[in-house]
């Protein structure tokens, strides 16, 4: 990958990590799939009357918007709601890129090379150390929750891969008009009128920035940017970067809501670093490595 497309993965990750402490604010102002809902709303409305007409076809876009937007969000709202951690939530969610390379390999045909799969291997270490660590008094159904929607998560990504979209930005925000009304009927369903309407009448000035913050920053930007970068590489080397969400999830967490880190979450948390280290390392090679090759031809082609 080229050093600006790694700046932007590792600022998504930024954005993404700070994202699980706005979360968990958000749940204390509204219920789990109310609030994934007012997300999507929000990312989508205005937006959507300024980007234009889709430019992939609709069955591309409802299908990440119910991997994504229905599935994955809604799995992790509920999981953090009953009980998972912010930052051990940034930290579970990551094993997507295992879930992604797998689902990739499959439906796309790539085939992650040795460095890369040890990578994951460390990477999928760490997420076995962090279950240790929660598995002994933290809540067993969140947890599995959290696991659930990075499975999601992954079936996403290879979906954005193979829909190939020409705007990231458009894709998004269209995107983003999926799981609104399927959200808001399962949170009708299952958290009830009167709990929805308590929320949205309560809504104050910090309640709305939350809710801005989760729809224009992580959503809209962070997804538009990480389509982009589908769109430039292999599902398999893009979707590593996500490793580095939960060091600035736990480190956020820790510094705003005072969560504690224990030494093996520390421990899991390294070696998530340690599998994306390797496998972006890997990941830049061989790009330069392809250039290399053709260039008698581009001398005889006189570039």
């Amino acid at each position: 990958m080229r050093p600006f497309h790694i700046a932007l993965a590792v600022l998504v990750a930024a954005v993404w990590g700070v994202n699980f402490v706005v979360i968990e604010l958000g749940l204390d102002h509204f219920p789990p799939l109310l609030f994934s809902a007012l997300r999507f709303l929000a990312a989508a409305l205005p937006a959507v009357l300024f980007v234009g007409p889709p430019k992939v076809a609709w069955k591309w876009i409802v299908g990440v918007g119910l991997a994504l937007g229905v599935a994955k969000f809604g799995l992790l709202f509920i999981g953090m709601d009953r009980g998972m951690p912010a930052g051990l939530s940034s930290l579970v969610l990551q094993v997507q890129a295992v879930f992604t390379a797998l689902f990739a390999a499959l439906a796309l045909g790539e085939r992650p090379g040795r460095i890369r799969v040890l990578g994951m291997g460390i990477a999928l270490a760490g997420i076995g150390v962090a279950a240790v660590d929660e598995g002994a008094s933290g809540p067993v159904l969140a947890f599995v929750l959290v696991i659930a929607a990075a499975a999601c998560w992954g079936v996403s990504n290879v979906l954005t891969r193979k829909a190939a979209p020409p705007d990231s930005l458009n894709f998004m925000v269209w995107v983003s008009t999926v799981p609104v009304l399927p959200l808001l009927g399962l949170s009708l369903l299952f958290e009830g009128w009167d709990r929805d309407r308590a929320a949205l009448a309560a809504l104050d000035w910090s309640g709305a920035g939350i809710v801005v913050y989760v729809a224009w920053i992580t959503t809209v930007f962070g997804f538009g940017v990480w389509g982009f970068l589908l769109r430039q590489y292999p599902a398999s080397s893009v979707a590593p970067f996500t490793l580095l969400v939960p060091v600035f999830g736990m480190s956020s967490a820790a510094l705003l809501l005072g969560e504690s880190v224990s030494p093996l979450r520390w421990c899991a948390a390294a070696l998530l670093v340690g599998g994306v280290a390797l496998t972006s390392l890997a990941g830049a090679r061989r790009p330069r490595t392809r250039e290399a090759a053709p260039a008698p031809e581009r001398v005889a082609a006189g570039r």
